[in-house]
């Protein structure tokens, strides 16, 4: 419910902070890949010399995870991902560049969709690609396959990945498992579940690791169009509106481009993730305190949230360089920047403001009513990301944020 109350931001000027529960959703048409994977019928399953698979139990399969995989049944859901020629042809140019790892060997798609990165597989050499999914695009999937002679290579199954019988290793795990926000349908807990039954030692995970930023954002012409527009529609005071307005416009995280010009401060790193070693206890929850410090005199409208996912090989240093993390009590001032590897080591699919757009955006979370910050005020608190109990593909979202001697609660769900 909307409040007229003036703490309608979930704030006040004491030192203890007001909560806003306002569980929001993401109402962007329909909702991003599902994957997963029943079995096909068919093509032989043949025992690796060198590696049996692990028996690892994998979660039980939901009435959400059914309604999840056959969201994504939709041909519109894999055109737009498609299309988006930044994620696809990235991928493109990390399986090749890892052709080497490729070739001759056994390679598993999770949550295949179409099936074109495993084509990109078949292409580059693989002997055999196992290719994943849940969602019934699977039959297409395997049409595609026979349309271009690729079925002794590439097997369909159409399952999810966490009941699959494959009793051989793989030598590869490719998969494009990153949601909004990259956490959001946790994915990432199917491409675990697999390389810990399937990858053989020292076997290639594509991407290598993954790492989620944020940073607070002033959009003056986003406040604009959607609430200072009620203060007077065609002469009429319809102020009265605002209070719901500013409900139905900000109470879910927006999906939408931003610029580098709408950032106010260099990002923090949120999560960095390395798909070799990361386990599913530590993606059920994520927190992490931060302390920004405002390059600009401007409204402050909100906290933006974008990633970055690094293509490395199993012989990197450290799978990949991880990004630099100021300690908490440290101001973010830009004197800390990512360290990115150098071209030729690795390749990076970036989703942030200032680099091409992806499908992805950038997610923002918006406050009710927006702060006036000065040039170099303080932006502190903390951000908790968790899975929803209600269902583990849903994100918690909780923002505390103290700034001007004013401390701030924003709640809200990412969800379908």
């Amino acid at each position: 419910m909307y409040t007229n109350s003036p703490h309608i931001n979930g704030f006040h000027d004491g030192s203890s902070s007001s909560s806003e529960k306002r569980p929001g959703t993401v109402q962007k048409g329909r909702p991003r890949r599902g994957r997963g994977s029943r079995s096909f019928t068919g093509g032989g399953m043949r025992v690796s010399e060198d590696k049996q698979p692990t028996q690892v139990e994998g979660p039980p399969c939901t009435d959400f995870d059914m309604a999840y995989f056959q969201s994504y049944s939709h041909v519109g859901i894999h055109e737009e991902m498609i299309k988006d020629s930044v994620r696809t042809e990235t991928y493109r140019a990390a399986i090749m560049q890892h052709q080497s790892s490729i070739a001759g060997k056994v390679v598993m798609d999770v949550g295949c969709g179409t099936g074109i990165l495993s084509i990109f597989c078949a292409q580059a050499g693989a002997r055999r690609v196992y290719a994943v999914d849940a969602s019934d695009i699977a039959v297409q999937a395997s049409e595609v396959v026979k349309a271009n002679n690729l079925s002794d290579t590439i097997i369909v199954l159409h399952s999810r990945v966490e009941d699959v019988q494959i009793d051989e290793g793989v030598d590869v795990i490719i998969s494009e498992w990153m949601g909004y926000m990259l956490l959001y349908e946790s994915m990432l807990g199917s491409i675990i579940y697999a390389r810990d039954r399937w990858l053989k030692r020292e076997g290639l995970i594509l991407p290598s690791n993954a790492t989620l930023y944020m940073a607070p954002v002033t959009h003056s012409d986003r406040y604009s169009a959607s609430i200072d527009f009620w203060r007077s529609v065609y002469g009429i005071d319809m102020s009265a509106m605002l209070p719901l307005a500013k409900q139905c416009a900000f109470e879910e995280p927006s999906i939408e481009t931003i610029s580098g010009e709408n950032v106010l401060t260099w990002p923090e790193m949120v999560k960095h993730i390395d798909c070799y070693t990361v386990s599913i206890s530590e993606l059920e929850s994520v927190t992490k305190s931060y302390k920004f410090k405002s390059m600009m005199r401007a409204p402050l409208h909100g906290f933006a949230f974008w990633f970055d996912v690094e293509f490395y090989g199993p012989g990197t240093a450290m799978h990949g360089l991880i990004p630099s993390n100021p300690d908490d009590n440290q101001v973010n001032d830009g004197s800390q920047r990512k360290k990115r590897a150098n071209p030729n080591d690795a390749l990076v699919l970036s989703t942030a403001p200032e680099d091409p757009p992806t499908h992805w955006q950038q997610t923002i979370v918006y406050f009710y009513d927006p702060l006036e910050v000065e040039q170099d005020q303080l932006i502190e608190g903390s951000v908790t990301l968790s899975q929803s109990r209600e269902n583990r593909r849903f994100m918690n979202i909780r923002l505390e944020y103290v700034s001007g001697g004013r401390s701030f609660v924003k709640e809200s769900v990412m969800r379908n």
